[in-house]
């Protein structure tokens, strides 16, 4: 994780600077963290702490409500994101097949030769 990334997940804001920062009441955080759209972390007194990830979330679920989205369609935004990142993920832990190998070399010869598209004037070669 780059330092940046790990700087803005740090859980070091109150629910009070929180609540400042993205004009929304305790209360409204407190239920986007009941319907599990925000994950604060908690101290050792049991507070909950926020990042600033958790700070722009809040902000985001607050624009998709201006826009007419309600939580349960937030929620499903949010799963298709997770799901098409872990597919993402679990395509690039997968090696690559010979199959996948040959239509990569074919696809970049074709861009890179121009093979397999016929050239004005040049009579068109008969496949074997």
């Amino acid at each position: 994780m780059k330092e940046k990334e790990l700087r803005r997940s740090l859980a070091v804001l109150p629910i009070g600077t929180v609540m400042k920062l993205t004009s929304l009441t305790a209360r409204q955080i407190r239920y986007y963290e009941a319907q599990e759209l925000v994950f604060p972390e908690r101290n050792e007194g049991n507070r909950r702490m926020y990042s600033l990830n958790d700070v722009d979330r809040l902000l985001e679920i607050k624009d998709y409500l201006a826009e007419g989205v309600n939580v349960a369609g937030i929620k499903a935004i949010y799963d298709q994101q997770q799901q098409a990142a872990q597919a993402k993920e679990a395509a690039q832990r997968q090696p690559l097949t010979d199959e996948d190998v040959r239509r990569i070399l074919q696809d970049e010869f074709i861009r890179q030769g121009g093979l397999g598209h016929p050239t004005p004037g040049m009579p068109q070669q008969r496949p074997l």
